[in-house]
């Protein structure tokens, strides 16, 4: 792994899914940007909304593909290839059905999980990035995760969410040093 250069956040565009279980990665780039004082905007030449801030003498790019969640690809490659970017310099911040919310668990490669916007990036640039999967819970028949994604949290889901994503957030600095470890051992330790 290396030093983390690129944190994407998935999610759908448009007010129609703001706040739906789906923009979870979105959310999370949100409060990145607020965190480290970094502007975003959109940036058509990577199908995106764009932030940059600098972090112990580097750029960091913040992301939010705005090509809709099964295209996050073509968004993640342009910026990646423009910049010269690898993955194992990239973190992905997603919604995850497989915890419940209020969890967030790092994971490096490995399974997408049936979620299409990882589909979509492993297709392009491989699997060997960081993830960053935010609990959104699962509605308990999997014919139902479609609606249930793309549906607005309870509000006491949205507060564990939210306090999942600050977790996240309290082990950013050590993330964006390179101590994968130590910050996947306090976030998972919560």
């Amino acid at each position: 792994m290396g030093l983390i250069r690129l944190i994407v956040g998935l999610g759908n565009p448009g007010s129609a899914y703001s706040n739906t279980r789906h923009n979870a990665g979105f959310w999370f780039v949100d409060e990145l940007a607020s965190k480290y004082k970094a502007n975003l905007a959109n940036e058509s030449k990577f199908f995106g909304v764009l932030g940059k801030f600098n972090y112990q003498n580097r750029d960091i790019y913040l992301l939010k593909p705005q090509t809709y969640m099964n295209l996050s690809g073509k968004s993640v490659l342009a910026l990646a290839g423009f910049y010269k970017i690898l993955p194992s310099e990239i973190m992905v911040a997603h919604d995850e059905l497989d915890f419940a919310s209020g969890v967030a668990k790092l994971k490096l490669g490995g399974g997408n999980g049936g979620h299409n916007g990882l589909k979509d990036i492993d297709s392009v640039i491989g699997k060997e990035y960081l993830r960053l999967r935010l609990g959104i819970g699962h509605p308990g028949d999997r014919n139902k995760v479609a609606d249930y994604v793309l549906k607005k949290p309870l509000l006491d889901e949205k507060i564990s969410i939210d306090n999942s994503i600050d977790k996240a957030l309290s082990v950013s600095d050590l993330l964006l040093s390179g101590d994968i470890n130590t910050a996947t051992k306090l976030l998972h330790s919560n």
